[in-house]
């Protein structure tokens, strides 16, 4: 009988890739704690996220690799995931910060940062969302969450917490209704303070909620903290293209990388099971184009994703089968994948 070893055991799989960073998974330094009982065994398969989109292909690549060294009869494949961290990002314990924008308005950013938050913690991940958009806080009324808990005497200030999301916002700390008459210093110190002086504890990933736009926020941002990775919110309409190409521009100016753009309000389906493209159509695949990035999602016009926001129940949590829910947990997967990759190099 053929006796079995940990180096056959890492050869075979020296051959199976993973196919979102085209390298092996032994190079990637995710093979774990591999235990061999004659003709059986066991090892941990360590994912750079729990959002894996291929977690199932990657597993049965990694069995039929083990399964065809000779002496071995049956392999046990514990299915494990840690994020990588952004080394840029130095005095916090958040290993990712992706920042979610649009050239403009209305185009359902928030949306995608909220849901695209929850999604992430429903994968496994630590996941904190700040609400950036100083002028219009939405995030704790789509987040169903209207008041921060206590802090303790001579601690940072503790965020909010909904669906397992760690949640901070200007909107907690205002009066209903109230405006928000700031400048740039006073923006920037806002910023700095959501960032430094909050308790985020350690996260896999921070959600960063823009302001639309290209403006102070934005800038003060980038120059707190190194930005992960950008995700750009447009719909199919040419104007829309036109605000978030500036989006485009704004990240390349300051060497944030592109993970990916989301066209929102892709589509209306009718009950005859015919779409129907209210905003034109193209738009998220041009702006793709001319941002070098995939194209990550095309999410439908659904009334639950309105009624979501508006009760404080994110798509993803209350109407979790419906086309766009599954369409922004594979958003979610996505941006985690590209993050991997662009951390990784």
């Amino acid at each position: 009988m053929t006796q079995v070893t940990e180096g056959a055991i890492l050869k075979a799989l020296s051959q199976v890739q993973d196919p979102e960073l085209q390298r092996d998974l032994v190079s990637l330094n995710m093979i774990k704690n591999i235990k061999i009982d004659g003709s059986k065994v066991a090892l941990t398969v360590e994912l750079t996220t729990p959002a894996c989109p291929l977690k199932q292909q990657i597993q049965r690549d990694v069995e039929q690799a083990v399964l065809a060294v000779a002496g071995v009869d049956a392999v046990d494949i514990t299915m494990g995931a840690r994020v990588p961290e952004d080394k840029k990002i130095t005095d916090m314990a958040i290993k990712n910060i992706i920042a979610v924008g649009s050239g403009k308005g209305g185009v359902g950013k928030s949306t995608v940062a909220v849901n695209l938050a929850v999604a992430l913690v429903q994968c496994g991940a630590k996941v904190g969302l700040l609400d950036a958009d100083i002028y219009g806080p939405n995030v704790p009324m789509m987040m169903g969450v209207h008041t921060l808990p206590p802090t303790p005497q001579d601690m940072k200030i503790q965020p909010a917490e909904a669906f397992g999301v760690k949640v901070m916002s200007i909107g907690f700390m205002v009066g209903e209704g109230q405006p928000l008459i700031w400048r740039g210093p006073l923006l920037h110190s806002a910023i700095k303070q959501f960032l430094q002086d909050v308790d985020w504890g350690e996260l896999d990933y921070l959600i960063v909620d823009l302001p639309p736009g290209t403006g102070d926020v934005q800038l003060s941002l980038v120059q707190t903290v190194p930005i992960s990775g950008g995700v750009i919110v447009t719909t199919p309409q040419q104007v829309s293209f036109d605000d978030a190409a500036r989006a485009v521009s704004m990240f390349k100016k300051m060497d944030v990388p592109i993970l990916g753009i989301v066209e929102n309000m892709s589509y209306l389906q009718l009950e005859d099971g015919s779409l129907r493209r209210l905003f034109g159509e193209g738009g998220g695949e041009q702006l793709a184009g001319m941002a070098g990035a995939p194209l990550l999602a095309n999410i439908p016009i659904e009334e639950s994703i309105r009624e979501g926001g508006d009760q404080g129940s994110p798509v993803v949590v209350g109407d979790p089968n419906s086309p766009s829910a599954k369409t922004l947990l594979g958003l979610a997967m996505s941006v985690a994948a590209r993050m991997s990759m662009i951390v990784l190099g």
